[in-house]
């Protein structure tokens, strides 16, 4: 006998994490709905016969989310939606934070709760500020930024419904994620391709501890959460629970690839950048039975590989389209 599919609704579907968690999603058999704001396009293939619809969508818009919402059920939901920006609230910063806050209000206040199983809400390593490393989810909230402070409002009011109205949602807090298909102006892709083409480039002192995990073993925590209903109205760290210097990984990098020339010193640090970042995540391992496998080594050389793959494919498509001499 045959089971229908569960239904799966996945917002910031064509993001770095969001096409990742829709490959996954699809190789586990569920049925996918991927919404984004600007395009439909995905950086990684999906698999073949996929059962996937994708639609742009203005989740800011409550219209617009409702009439999206309307006859659509879905057993699970996972959010991440909103851009990670770490602008002052005095350039722009309300915008920022009724992207990710008022986002989620739409949702919650359209969304058929009578089939919903499992809500996933993805966090940010931002909402501890400056607070000490390992950072742990016992400590409270302490946002620098809108875009934290914008993360930290959802994680109260999903925490909220869920002692007042049994919704069933965990916050996932993730740290650093990298790995293929990543937007080129990330740090890490910025860094690779630097090196690939041999730049000198200038970069921070690298001073910074910061908590780096592949993408893949991320992706396999986020649906883990989402289908662990004992992790209900929690907030759980999602990282590779150690800390790694900037300047350690750009070395790495320019390492692997043999070439690159940063300047380290020439970028000044953020106004109140943590200096320390990096998370505890024995909760995860004890309420998801999650960890990561993938070592720092092997998860760079895995997106070196896609990136010198796409730096090839573009001098190829160049070569192809100039025009040929006698």
């Amino acid at each position: 006998m045959t089971t229908t599919p569960k239904r799966i609704l996945i917002l910031g579907a064509h993001g770095f994490i969001g096409n990742h968690l829709v490959c996954k999603a699809l190789q586990q058999g569920y049925q996918v709905t991927a919404v984004s704001l600007h395009n439909t396009e995905f950086a990684l293939p999906l698999p073949e016969n996929a059962a996937c619809t994708s639609l742009l969508v203005d989740m800011t818009q409550r219209e617009l989310v409702q009439s999206f919402l309307k006859d659509r059920s879905f057993h699970y939901v996972i959010n991440g939606s909103g851009y990670i920006q770490h602008t002052l609230y005095q350039n722009g910063g309300r915008a920022l934070i009724d992207q990710h806050f008022s986002t989620l209000l739409n949702l919650v206040e359209c969304l058929d709760r009578d089939i919903l199983e499992g809500f996933v809400q993805i966090g940010s390593s931002d909402e501890y500020g400056n607070l000490p490393a390992p950072q742990s989810e016992a400590s409270r909230e302490a946002p620098i930024s809108p875009y934290s402070l914008g993360k930290v409002a959802s994680t109260q009011f999903l925490q909220m419904l869920h002692r007042t109205e049994a919704f069933p949602a965990t916050i996932v807090r993730l740290f650093l994620a990298y790995g293929p298909g990543q937007n080129n102006q990330r740090f890490l892709p910025q860094i690779i391709q630097g090196c690939l083409a041999d730049k000198v480039f200038p970069t921070s002192a690298g001073e910074q501890l910061r908590d780096f995990c592949y993408v893949e073993d991320l992706v396999d925590g986020i649906l883990s959460a989402l289908t662990t209903p004992q992790a209900h109205g929690e907030v759980i760290n999602l990282a590779s629970g150690t800390g790694v210097s900037i300047r350690s990984m750009i070395e790495t990098v320019c390492h692997v690839i043999g070439r690159g020339r940063p300047q380290f010193g020439e970028i000044p640090y953020r106004p109140g950048e943590n200096m320390r970042l990096y998370a505890d995540i024995a909760k995860a391992k004890a309420e998801l039975g999650w960890q990561p496998h993938t070592s720092i080594e092997h998860g760079l050389r895995k997106t070196i590989e896609y990136y010198q793959q796409q730096s090839n494919e573009y001098y190829q498509q160049r070569s192809n389209n100039e025009p040929h001499r006698a």
